[in-house]
């Protein structure tokens, strides 16, 4: 019920941000609600914001490597295929799809460490 009262006053909610008190007195935390210890939290909400930060990029290769990208590894709700698989999909050689998978990742690789 805290947290919904607070949403409107601000936009961001600290793992470690009271949201009220048990029995006893004693603050609770959000932390303490998930029921999860802080270093598993912390893994996710990090690995949400490195995938959101990845897809971003994903977005911005040119359509091939893109597409290439999405069936290879199963991103934005596609299905994970082989690079066969790919290869006949789009009409191909299995080796230029790699070359291809392995030209979008050195891209990536690069736009990732400048940012």
């Amino acid at each position: 019920m805290f947290l919904r009262a607070s949403k409107k006053n601000k936009s961001e909610v600290s793992l470690y941000d009271p949201i009220g008190t048990d029995k006893e007195g004693n603050e609770i935390t959000l932390m303490d609600v998930l029921g999860t210890g802080p270093e598993a939290i912390s893994e996710m909400v990090e690995n949400f914001f490195e995938e959101r930060r990845l897809l971003e990029k994903v977005k911005k290769l040119n359509k091939r490597e893109r597409k290439v990208l999405e069936l290879r590894y199963g991103l934005f709700g596609s299905l994970k295929r082989t690079q066969r698989e790919i290869a006949r999909y789009l009409g191909i050689s299995r080796s230029y799809v790699s070359r291809i998978e392995k030209r979008a990742i050195k891209k990536l690789l690069k736009e990732l460490s400048e940012g």
